[in-house]
């Protein structure tokens, strides 16, 4: 008698995401590896290009062997098990290990930097009243935006890659040509305290990427025609400074305060619709489940080049090819919204349905500083001043797991395009790259002499960017 014939078998179904069933139930060995699921899973799928799939059986992943995972869970024999698969990014992005060069110029903290939607253009915001755009590819400073008067502290590409717009601590709007590093059109002003929050309109709203968001201390959000340079709607409600605000996908507008509340917003007429309550004090941060897909437009992670390029094509078409990519990553349900808070606590939220939450997602301890879905949707992580990053389930809101290593506050987080990765940047001088599949960490990546207050991972997987008190931007490459 072989060893084989005495393995236990089990009768098992593969489902998707959202519970449809593919093929009929068939028993495989428990000793089944992710592997050899993956051969069938594949087989049933009938692509023509196999994809690379994870496995769950009860939230749990498949990583060893389907015994091994069903260890400790009690398991009825007679019944069909549910093994759950989830398509994985095709491309792999590679971790950054070293610091390819340091880049001075500013003169004061570098408090923000951005990478443009394709990864071609990195832009950063300083105190010393300047937005600098650095060249890639040599990794030099080519442009010093001058205008603003006061800190910059908030900087957004347009999602077609040709404008970044930049607000101070001044209450001005400025808008950048990143191919001159010429001030386009004229300073857009209004708002009576400083900027907090610069937000674009999706690109698959609208492909010439006209209107842009901004929030201020004064409370107030307002909608910008950045074509005819003036203030095209103002949105009042909030009674405290508004900390965020992020541009729907399907055509609303979210904002975060210091009044505790996040108010949803139609952006076509700018009625308010709903207001969320939870939250015990200031809501800092929010992120939506479709920021990724919004923020990079027509531009597909997985097609990236070596040098990246702009987005070539007509309005339609890259319009077309931002909506098809919007739909998929957005699915069937509507847009899922988290917000984190000086309460210590995360909200996950159905925004455009409810105004109750759908989960409250306790454990840190101390405010929430920056909150992100991955690019895939499926993980939440949130950086915090109790020195830790927590990864929460995108769906469910379930607490996953702390990734502990930097010893002050976190500040700012990244995640990779591919969603297996994440660096983050802590006030203890470090960035530190996290594998958020093994929940461990990857690579630790020392060199800054003080706070690290602004990290960024390009889109095209190849750079992570810093930046922070000691003024210098640092570009990290593998």
């Amino acid at each position: 008698m072989s060893p084989d014939e005495d393995v236990q078998r089990l009768l098992i179904q593969f489902r998707d995401e959202a519970g449809e069933s593919l093929g009929s139930p068939f028993d495989v060995p428990v000793t089944i590896t992710p592997e050899k699921l993956q051969l069938v899973c594949n087989a049933l799928l009938q692509k023509d290009e196999p994809v690379p799939l994870a496995f769950f059986v009860h939230d749990a992943e498949i990583v060893a062997s389907l015994e091994k995972t069903l260890v400790g869970q009690t398991v009825e024999t007679e019944k069909v098990l549910d093994i759950i698969y989830q398509p994985q990014a095709v491309f792999r992005v590679r971790a950054v290990t070293r610091c390819t060069s340091s880049l001075e110029g500013h003169t004061e903290a570098v408090i923000s930097v951005a990478f443009s939607p394709t990864g071609k253009y990195l832009a950063s915001g300083s105190g010393d009243t300047t937005v600098r755009f650095w060249d890639l590819s040599t990794e030099t400073p080519q442009f010093t935006a001058k205008g603003h008067r006061h800190w910059v502290l908030s900087i957004a590409w347009s999602p077609d890659g040709k404008k970044l717009a930049s607000g101070c601590k001044n209450s001005q709007i400025f808008l950048w040509d990143p191919a001159t590093g010429n001030q386009i059109g004229r300073v857009l002003t209004g708002h009576s305290k400083w900027i907090t929050c610069l937000c674009w309109e999706p690109l698959h709203i609208n492909p010439e990427c006209r209107y842009l968001a901004s929030a201020s201390k004064d409370g107030s959000i307002r909608i910008w025609d950045t074509l005819m340079g003036r203030c095209d709607k103002i949105l009042t409600s909030h009674t405290q400074s508004v900390t965020c605000v992020k541009w729907g996908g399907d055509g609303l507008l979210y904002s975060s305060s210091q009044d505790r509340t996040i108010k949803v917003w139609r952006s076509q007429d700018g009625v308010l619709c709903r207001t969320l309550q939870g939250h015990a004090h200031w809501v800092n941060t929010m992120a939506l489940s479709t920021d990724y897909v919004l923020r990079t437009g027509a531009f597909e992670p997985a097609e990236a080049t070596i040098n990246p390029q702009d987005v070539s094509g007509s309005l339609a078409e890259l319009k077309d090819k931002a909506q098809q990519r919007y739909d998929q990553v957005r699915g069937q349900e509507p847009e899922r919204l988290v917000s984190g808070s000086d309460d210590f606590t995360l909200f996950l939220w159905r925004p455009a349905e409810d105004k109750k939450p759908l989960e409250r997602m306790t454990g840190h301890q101390a405010l929430i500083n920056q909150v992100l879905f991955s690019p895939d949707t499926r993980i939440i992580a949130s950086a915090s001043f109790d020195k830790s990053i927590k990864l929460w389930d995108g769906r469910t809101g379930k607490y996953l797991t702390s990734l502990r290593g930097h010893v002050s506050a976190v500040y700012q987080i990244a995640w990779s395009a591919d969603s297996r990765l994440l660096v983050s940047g802590s006030s203890d001088s470090t960035l530190k790259v996290w594998d958020a599949k093994m929940k461990k960490l990857a690579i630790d990546l020392p060199g800054h002499a003080d706070e690290v207050y602004a990290t960024d991972w390009s889109p095209d997987g190849q750079r992570v960017a810093s930046g922070g008190k000691d003024k210098c931007l640092r570009i990290w490459r593998r």
